[in-house]
């Protein structure tokens, strides 16, 4: 490991950056901008084995199969880089309990730190401590409080999630006088689950011909999922088109929709379920697309702590350091495309 007074400095340098940045290209196109040759001096992140890394894990309790997929892409990407040393905390959604985990992986020094909190706003702290020790963090998916204690984080794009649902939609009933859509919504108190709800409100604005004339919020669940879709079905007897949150309740709501007979609307779904990928193959029921939360997301926080354990920027970035802030694309998959993403699809 490198001084940590050193690495310090370099950390909170780093970490004032905007957190709200998201990955986007900075170079230009103008001749004029710059000396051209220094481009072709930038590191870039490769599959070459490097120097070697350590990098702490502490990753959520696999209690919902996105969030399995998210520890398994994880180790998975390790297993790809022979100069990697992972060390794995149990998985945990108690606070305290994996603070106590990330402690141990400050006192192993690790060189680098991936975090998925259980609780942002609970664990910032422990951030904070690591970053003053000299570890960076890869904050992962749920945010920690201030800016100070990742050195960048990766994360989905909720708002996007509903944006690019309402697009897809909107697209598939433009044509259609006084089309009528229903949402059913995750757990409701949930920043993540308003920012979709904003997402697909907003992306419905560009089609005037259609109106959302129900939402039910579920828990993310198939129980859930499938309860709150009955309930809805009662309620609304004609309508075009469904947006589900979340393909693991979505499992239900399915269940939901075969009793009651219905295929007369379009259901999109959300974040990238295996299931949801197999039945949009088969083309046989309602389900016609859904829209990415990837849990790849996990296996690109291991590529962004390996190049900065390493002091490499990243492939296709001309920066010598990495991003300060990752925000994966929400694709909508379909039955064009899902072959593409069938091997990411989680059970």
């Amino acid at each position: 490991m490198t001084n940590l007074t050193s690495r310090r400095g370099l950390l909170f340098g780093a970490a004032a950056v905007s957190a709200g940045a998201v990955l986007t290209g900075c170079t230009s196109n103008d001749p004029d901008d710059g000396d051209d040759k220094a481009a072709d001096t930038q590191p870039a992140a490769d599959d070459k084995p490097g120097k070697p890394v350590t990098i702490g894990y502490a990753g959520p309790q696999a209690d919902h199969g996105w969030l399995n997929a998210v520890n398994d892409q994880a180790k998975k990407r390790a297993e790809k880089y022979s100069e990697i040393t992972m060390e794995i905390t149990e998985g945990s959604n108690d606070t305290a309990q994996q603070i106590g985990q990330i402690e141990t992986l400050i006192n192993k020094k690790v060189d680098v730190l991936v975090i998925l909190p259980a609780d942002g706003k609970a664990l910032t702290q422990i951030g904070l401590k690591a970053m003053r020790a000299g570890i960076p963090v890869i904050n992962l998916d749920r945010i920690f409080n201030s800016p100070q204690a990742y050195r960048c984080w990766v994360g989905g794009d909720n708002y996007g999630m509903g944006l690019n649902a309402a697009h897809y939609i909107g697209e598939k009933l433009k044509d259609k006088p006084d089309a009528k859509v229903i949402e059913l919504a995750g757990i409701d108190n949930l920043e993540l689950t308003q920012q979709r709800t904003q997402g697909f409100d907003d992306g419905l604005k560009n089609y005037p011909n259609i109106k959302k004339v129900a939402r039910q919020a579920a828990e993310f669940t198939v129980e859930s999922g499938q309860a709150k879709m009955a309930q809805l079905l009662q309620a609304q007897s004609d309508f075009d088109a469904l947006w589900n949150h979340d393909d693991d309740q979505g499992v239900g709501a399915l269940r939901a929709i075969e009793q009651a007979g219905r295929d007369d609307f379009l259901m999109v779904g959300g974040a990238g379920a295996l299931s949801a990928f197999e039945a949009i193959k088969a083309d046989s029921g309602v389900l016609k697309a859904t829209v990415l939360y990837p849990p790849t997301m996990a296996a690109s926080a291991i590529d962004l702590a390996r190049a900065l354990g390493q002091g490499k920027g990243i492939g296709g970035l001309a920066e010598f350091e990495i991003p300060s802030s990752v925000t994966c694309y929400s694709a909508v998959v379909d039955k064009e495309n899902v072959d593409q993403y069938m091997p990411t699809g989680f059970k």
